[in-house]
């Protein structure tokens, strides 16, 4: 912060009560506000390049447990496929009759095609918008982080916020409906392994294993939607991040500027030839006050 000096009133009294005197007095306490302004402007964008900054570390956490999640999911949907294969290679599968499950309990509809035909609960599809998408197929395909932020540019927070929100509450409700459906599915095997029925649970166990890997590759899926979101707010909050911080670094150059005028000014006050140091004082300050304009309205 700057000071704003005080004028000795022994200099006051030299400067000629004129209008050129009084603009030669204001000049130095104009330029100390002018700085002042600028000193909390650069304080106030490296505060919030900090907040960005942090926000960022916060997203990535959460993008890096959804990934996790993904890759948890893919590989039960791969342990999942290779235990069916090794079934299949040891003998014969049949097509599951539901009929000869009846007596060890009731499979309602859904349970019967996640077995027969690894149907899954149908769930609204998020819809991207282009901008949004084009940025998602960036991060994806693992073009330059030029390209990635060139397309970030153009998509607002507000709906990024929107899409993250709509691929949670998917995920969720896809979670909804397939608990019931995994429940029923669990214990009807248990039933089977009770029976005494070895023929029909391996079928049953085929089946199961069948379902299970398209449930999980549908939930990793999921994930992986909710992750790419994740990592687009955090390059927007490390690119506003960088942003602010280079805006603080500019108002800090236009506060020394100012504060240069102040000292020039302060100094043609006591020299005789005040119109020279004066002139000076007034160019450093316009180009401190043009150059805070130009970075306050910039991007």
């Amino acid at each position: 912060m700057a000071d704003i000096p005080e004028i000795p009133h022994g200099l006051k009294a030299e400067v000629p009560a004129s209008q050129w005197g009084k603009t030669l007095l204001a000049t130095p306490i104009v330029m100390s506000v002018v700085a002042t302004l600028l000193a909390g402007l650069a304080s106030s964008e490296m505060t919030r390049a900090q907040y960005d900054r942090s926000l960022a570390a916060q997203l990535q956490s959460k993008a890096g447990d959804q990934w996790g999640y993904f890759q948890a999911k893919k590989l039960r949907a791969a342990m999942q496929e290779s235990t069916l294969v090794l079934l299949q290679a040891s003998g014969p599968i049949r097509p599951l009759d539901p009929r000869s499950l009846e007596r060890y309990g009731e499979l309602d509809s859904r349970a019967l095609a996640a077995l027969q035909k690894s149907d899954l609960p149908e769930t609204p599809a998020v819809t991207l918008a282009p901008t949004l998408k084009a940025a998602v197929d960036a991060v994806e395909r693992g073009q330059p982080e030029g390209d990635v932020a060139l397309r970030l540019a153009a998509v607002k927070n507000e709906a990024l916020a929107d899409a993250l929100k709509a691929a949670k509450a998917n995920a969720e409700a896809f979670d909804a409906a397939i608990e019931p459906i995994h429940e029923a599915v669990e214990k009807m095997d248990k039933t089977l392994m009770a029976g005494g029925v070895p023929d029909l649970a391996r079928d049953y166990t085929a089946a199961r294993l069948r379902f299970a890997a398209v449930r999980y590759e549908a939930e990793a899926r999921l994930n992986q939607s909710i992750a790419n979101l994740l990592e687009l707010q955090v390059r927007k909050a490390v690119m506003s991040a960088d942003r602010h911080r280079w805006r603080s670094e500019r108002f800090f150059y236009g506060m020394l500027g100012a504060q240069v005028a102040v000292v020039v000014s302060t100094l043609s006050l006591a020299a005789q030839k005040r119109s020279v140091l004066w002139g000076l004082a007034a160019a450093a300050g316009l180009a401190a006050i043009a150059f805070a304009a130009y970075v306050y309205f910039s991007i």
